[in-house]
């Protein structure tokens, strides 16, 4: 085998065998942390679901995931329905924001 073939050989299996796993692992742990910070926003977490799903629905001719940078589509809703018992505890916690407030909100801060 010619040392060129073996570099390229090495290069694809580090970059599909260490660097996408490893980006798509950053990826849910964003998606963790966005969900968990949403609801203690105030946003109710179930939307996240909706979002996931809406785009698996309007995505066609997705790659593999092993070769993907992002986790499918499938897997965030997985993962998102695992999280789910503690974001709606952060989420529960919050008082939320009505209607009503949001006049009073909207003057709270000028600039």
């Amino acid at each position: 085998i010619s040392p060129q073939i073996a570099q390229l050989a090495g290069g694809a299996l580090a970059h599909y065998g260490f660097i996408l796993p490893y980006s798509r692992k950053h990826e849910s742990e964003a998606d963790y942390i966005g969900l968990l910070l949403a609801a203690d926003a105030g946003y109710n977490p179930h939307e996240a679901l909706h979002v996931w799903e809406r785009m698996e629905q309007m995505s066609h001719g997705q790659p593999p995931e092993f070769l993907a940078t992002h986790p499918s589509h499938g897997t965030r809703i997985k993962q998102i329905k695992q999280w789910m018992p503690e974001a709606m505890s952060h989420y529960h916690r919050q008082p939320g924001t009505t209607a009503t407030d949001l006049p009073r909100l909207s003057t709270a801060h000028k600039f």
